[in-house]
């Protein structure tokens, strides 16, 4: 059974003992103190499941311990002890937090009475405590959090593959946390203990990219004048993560399958075969089939590096996580910046919900990082998000040009026009022009982002979508021009 932990606090030592005895004959363990100033000093030092106070003290009172204790995560239940021409001040101590009053002279029963009541709602608070952890633990994994039912799969599939040596591609859009998945699998792996070497194949020329991975000899290149041990051999007995894979070139994909299937490699300018022992996790924020179709990236490659496929979600397509991906944001970087920031306002949160959030995850960490430096109350306000956030499902008025002899933008034929297929073509045509990102065609549009996607799903408009004709009501039919790529 857990131990029961009580501070008694009486300024007469007598009645200080007489409680003592009372509880410790029930089975609690006891300790006193004379006054609220040494209650405040033995909490510091110890932690204490009640404390049972009187309420006229000199000095600290047991008002102003109450307003200490409460404070304590988790706070500390207050009993108050109090004769009957006090009984104003119990009652705002009550306001203030405290669990309960007992007027004096005490009644041994009802002592006991309240103490057991106080016990059982301490029970109950640390099962509530036990639940909610479960429930984070269950919707995280070091500091990944997700409770969508995508994120479930994405971290189910993390504790399937941690413990193996497979292959695996990780497939999301940037900002998603693929790196942060990556360093996960590893750290759950028998690997843990080995090196974890990161390798940002987009951002390294692809005349260095090979010395980077797999080393070089003195004299390999111009520049040369050492032998260098590449990527491969560092994470020797660990994991390499190659982000952004798809950005290799060719013959830099043939090597490196090379390495995947036979474990050996040989250094730039060198004859000499080393064998490495080394998991391989990869990553794209691009369509690896598509990448396959285009050319860009190996089938055999492709083949061998989606062992297994973890598909991460864009922050859009799993917008009920931000509430809890801010709360752990708010509670990270608050820390971090020592401002007593304890959340958001509704107001704020309800423009958070409602952003796009291109850049995901990674964005909203730095949204939640720059409003709490800007922030000067205890919870982010809605002026405290950038102006993109804040403005940004307002429509933009459009600055079209007329058309010459008109004072209209676009002139009506005699002959009338369908309207609905112009419109569908004027969106497609925006898509287009926008390579196919959302927000830049609305602003081209005049419309709002959430107007536009609730358009292109009303006309089922897509990559491969063709230009509507528009039948005039002479019954004569114009066929837009086929868009390129077959659209």
């Amino acid at each position: 059974m857990q131990e029961r932990r009580i501070l008694v606090v009486d300024d007469e030592g007598s009645q200080r003992e007489i409680l003592r005895a009372i509880l410790l004959a029930e089975g609690y363990s006891v300790e006193t103190a004379s006054g609220g100033t040494e209650a405040i000093r033995r909490c510091r030092e110890k932690s204490y499941d009640l404390v049972l106070t009187d309420l006229r003290m000199p000095g600290t009172d047991g008002l102003s311990l109450v307003e200490r204790l409460i404070r304590d995560d988790p706070p500390t239940l207050v009993i108050l002890m109090t004769a009957y021409g006090s009984l104003d001040s119990a009652e705002q101590a009550l306001k203030k937090g405290a669990f309960d009053y007992l007027t004096k002279p005490l009644e041994r029963e009802e002592l006991l009475l309240t103490v057991k009541r106080a016990f059982e709602r301490i029970q109950l608070s640390r099962e509530n405590r036990s639940l909610r952890q479960q429930a984070e633990e269950r919707f995280r994994i070091e500091g990944i959090v997700g409770g969508h039912f995508r994120m479930q799969e994405v971290f189910e599939k993390i504790r399937k593959v941690s413990s193996s040596n497979t292959t695996v591609l990780l497939i999301g859009e940037s900002g998603t946390g693929k790196e942060l998945i990556a360093r996960t699998i590893h750290r759950q792996s028998p690997r843990k203990d080995r090196p974890f070497i990161a390798v940002n194949c987009a951002a390294i020329p692809e005349s260095l990219l090979e010395s980077e991975i797999f080393g070089h000899e003195r004299g390999a290149f111009t520049g040369a004048v050492d032998r260098r041990a590449g990527c491969f051999e560092l994470a020797h007995g660990g994991t390499i993560f190659l982000d952004e894979v798809i950005e290799m070139q060719l013959p830099t994909q043939a090597k490196f399958l090379r390495v995947l299937q036979g474990e050996t490699f040989r250094r730039l300018g060198g004859k000499q075969e080393i064998g490495v022992d080394v998991r391989v996790i990869a990553a794209t924020n691009r369509d690896p089939v598509e990448a396959v179709k285009d050319g860009t990236l190996r089938e055999d490659l492709f083949y061998r590096l989606n062992v297994v496929s973890i598909v991460i979600p864009p922050l859009r397509e799993r917008s009920t996580d931000i509430p809890q991906l801010v709360g752990y944001f708010v509670k990270k970087h608050a820390e971090s910046a020592g401002k007593p920031i304890q959340g958001i306002s509704n107001g704020a949160m309800r423009l958070l919900l409602n952003y796009h959030w291109p850049g995901n995850v990674r964005q909203l960490e730095a949204v939640i990082e720059r409003a709490i430096l800007l922030s000067e109350g205890p919870e982010i306000k809605h002026y405290d998000l950038p102006i993109e956030v804040r403005f940004f499902d307002l429509p933009v008025a459009p600055t079209p040009s007329s058309v010459p002899g008109s004072k209209f933008a676009i002139e009506i034929p005699e002959q009338g026009i369908q309207l609905e297929a112009l419109e569908r073509n004027l969106i497609l045509q925006a898509m287009e022009k926008s390579d196919w990102v959302i927000t830049k065609a609305a602003r081209l549009l005049g419309l709002s982002y959430r107007t536009l996607q609730y358009r292109l799903e009303k006309f089922q408009i897509k990559r491969d979508t063709k230009a509507a004709s528009i039948t005039t009501e002479s019954g004569s039919t114009e066929q837009a021009e086929q868009r390129k790529g077959g659209m």
